[in-house]
């Protein structure tokens, strides 16, 4: 096991992160979908939901997307916090930054990612978003 990742294994998770911010900022599902491994499992606030291929989260990413265009976000930006390597499975906690058009901050929030390594690619496997403050 490499707890440490080498600087190609960072480069290419955040890369992917960034890719899946973009998908949402630029309201492009297919990209989103394009981040997972299948099947994947969001859990959020106390439930999973299990996703079997790209058709159902592109579903759940419209969704989002329609709800970040009511709140005003334009910009998503992720900040990996922690990267753990175990083979070819990566651990990754990420923080969050949603900001609206005249740059002010509108949501921000912690996620913790299981990565695995499809092919020559890093994928997410599992996402377990935090739950809020004070419940």
């Amino acid at each position: 096991m490499s707890a440490v990742p080498d600087d190609r294994a960072r480069r290419e998770i955040e890369e992917l992160f960034a890719q899946y911010a973009s998908g949402f900022d630029d309201a492009d599902a297919a990209a989103i979908a394009a981040c997972f491994a299948f099947p994947a499992v969001i859990w959020q606030l106390g439930e999973g939901h299990v996703f079997e291929d790209a058709e159902e989260i592109e579903e759940n990413a419209e969704a989002l997307i329609d709800v970040f265009d009511e709140a005003g976000i334009v910009l998503t930006t992720p900040e990996t916090t922690t990267l753990l390597l175990a083979g070819g499975t990566a651990f990754a906690t990420v923080d969050w930054r949603q900001e609206g058009q005249d740059g002010e901050l509108l949501h921000a929030f912690r996620c913790h990612y299981t990565l695995i390594r499809h092919g020559e690619a890093w994928r997410i496997a599992v996402i377990v978003n935090d739950e809020p403050e004070g419940d």
